[in-house]
C-alpha cells in the first residue's frame, strides 16, 4: 500500500452556528392605522360589528388576566398557558369561521374556547377542575374539548393536534359535507415531523383545512431566527405547493379578512393553505415563566403593539366606540368574566370513582378501574 491510499481523508472544518439577526417579520396585509388617519376598513365596516370585535378582545383579555390571578391564588393547578397579547389572532380568527367548522388547537387555548361559543362559566370550571367545566374538570387548561362547539382540543403535546385535524378534514371529505377544519398551532410545532406530514397529505388528498401558524416570536423561550432556518414560516407552504399567507396577528380585520378567503378556498374547492399571524406575547410561555430571557426592548415592543389597545385607540380615533361606550363594554365584560369565576367556584370536584369512565369511547373487556395505590388482588 502506498502512502497516498492510506493516507486519512483531511478533517472537516468545525461546524460553526451563525447567529442570525433578529428581525421582526413584516405583515403581509394592511394593519390598524393609528397614524391619524382614520383606516379605511373601518369606515366601511358597521359600527355594531366593530364594536362586538372589541368586545370579544376585550372578553379575552380580562379573563386571561383573571385566570393568571386565580392560579396565583392556588385556585388553579397544573400548567396554565394565557392567550395574553393574541386576542386580536383569537377573535379574528373566529369571526371568520362558521359555527360548524371544527378548530383544533395546542395548549393555549382558553380565547379560542370562548369564541368557539363554549360559556364562559364552563371554561373557567374547567381550569378551577370542577365537574361543571368543558371536560368535566379532568382535563385542565391544556385539555379543552367541545363536541357541541366542535371545538376539538386543547392538546398539550407539541403538534399533537395535526394529524388528527387532518384526520377530521379527511372525514369531511369522504362524507362530502362542506365544514372547514382549522388546526391553530404555535410556530415552533412547524419543526416537528407531524406537521411536515400532515401539510404534504393534506395537499396530495385536496383536505379542506387551513392551517394557523401563530407565531408570537419566542416558542417557550427561544426566537424563531434562532430556532427555525427559514424563519418566515408563510413560506413552508410552497414546499406543498399550497397557498400561504402572512398576517398581522394584532390587526383583527387583517386576521378576519385572510383566514376568512382561506377557509372559504378551502370549502369550495378543497384545497388546504397556511396562515402565519404574527402577534406578541405579553407573558412569559406560562402563567408561572417570568420571561427573563427576554430583553426590556423586546417587552417594550410587546406592550406598543398590544392589540386590544391597538383596537380601542383606532376605533375611538374614528368615532365608532365613544367613552361611555367603552365604559359600558368593560363593566359588561367584567361582569361576565366574574360570573364566570362564580359558576367555576361553585361546582364540585369530580368524584375520584369516574377517573376512568372517559379512557375508552366503549367499554373493554379487561379494562382495570384500580386507583393508584389499590391491591391488584383482593381477598
Amino acid at each position: 500500500m502506498t502512502a497516498e491510499t492510506t493516507a486519512r481523508p483531511p478533517r472537516k472544518a468545525p461546524r460553526t452556528t451563525v447567529k442570525k439577526p433578529k428581525t421582526t417579520p413584516a405583515p403581509r396585509e394592511n394593519t390598524t392605522d393609528t397614524s391619524g388617519c382614520v383606516d379605511s376598513r373601518i369606515a366601511a365596516e358597521d359600527p355594531g360589528t366593530l364594536r362586538e370585535l372589541y368586545r370579544e378582545m376585550l372578553f379575552v383579555r380580562r379573563f386571561e388576566e383573571r385566570t393568571s390571578q386565580s392560579y396565583q391564588q392556588a385556585e388553579i393547578g397544573g400548567y396554565c398557558h394565557l392567550n395574553l397579547g393574541e386576542e386580536a389572532t383569537v377573535v379574528g380568527l373566529g369571526a371568520a369561521m362558521r359555527p360548524t367548522d371544527y378548530l383544533f388547537t395546542n395548549y393555549r387555548e382558553h380565547g379560542y374556547a370562548l369564541v368557539k361559543g363554549i360559556e364562559p362559566g364552563r371554561v373557567m370550571a374547567e381550569l378551577y377542575g370542577r365537574s361543571t367545566g368543558v371536560s368535566k374538570g379532568w382535563g385542565g387548561s391544556m385539555h379543552l374539548y367541545d363536541t357541541a362547539t366542535r371545538l376539538l382540543g386543547g392538546y398539550a403535546i407539541v403538534g399533537g393536534q395535526i394529524p388528527l385535524a387532518l384526520g377530521a378534514a379527511l372525514a369531511i371529505d369522504y362524507r362530502g359535507d362542506d365544514d372547514v377544519v382549522v388546526c391553530q398551532m404555535g410556530e415552533g410545532t412547524t419543526n416537528i415531523g407531524a406537521f411536515h406530514e400532515s401539510l404534504n397529505i393534506a395537499a396530495l388528498w385536496n383536505l379542506p383545512i387551513v392551517f394557523l401558524v401563530v407565531n408570537n416570536q419566542t416558542g417557550m423561550g427561544t426566537t424563531v431566527e434562532r430556532s427555525s432556518a427559514e424563519p418566515d414560516l408563510w413560506k413552508r407552504a410552497d414546499s406543498y405547493r399550497i397557498r400561504g399567507e402572512r398576517v398581522d396577528g394584532t390587526d383583527v380585520l387583517a386576521v378576519r379578512d385572510t383566514a376568512r378567503e382561506l377557509i372559504e378556498i378551502a370549502r369550495r374547492d378543497s384545497r388546504p393553505a397556511l396562515l402565519e399571524a404574527v402577534s406578541y406575547r405579553l407573558k412569559g410561555h406560562s402563567v408561572v415563566d417570568p420571561a427573563r430571557y427576554r430583553s426590556s426592548a423586546a417587552v417594550s415592543e410587546a406592550r406598543d403593539n398590544d392589540p386590544v389597545a391597538r383596537w380601542h385607540a383606532a376605533l375611538r380615533q374614528a368615532g365608532v366606540l365613544t367613552e361611555e361606550s367603552a365604559a359600558a363594554i368593560e363593566e359588561s365584560v367584567t361582569a361576565g368574566v366574574r360570573a364566570a369565576v362564580d359558576f367555576a367556584a361553585a361546582g364540585p370536584h369530580p368524584d375520584p370513582s369516574s377517573l376512568f369512565d372517559y379512557n375508552y369511547a366503549t367499554p373493554v373487556p379487561g379494562d382495570s378501574r384500580r386507583l393508584p395505590a389499590d391491591p391488584l388482588f383482593t381477598h
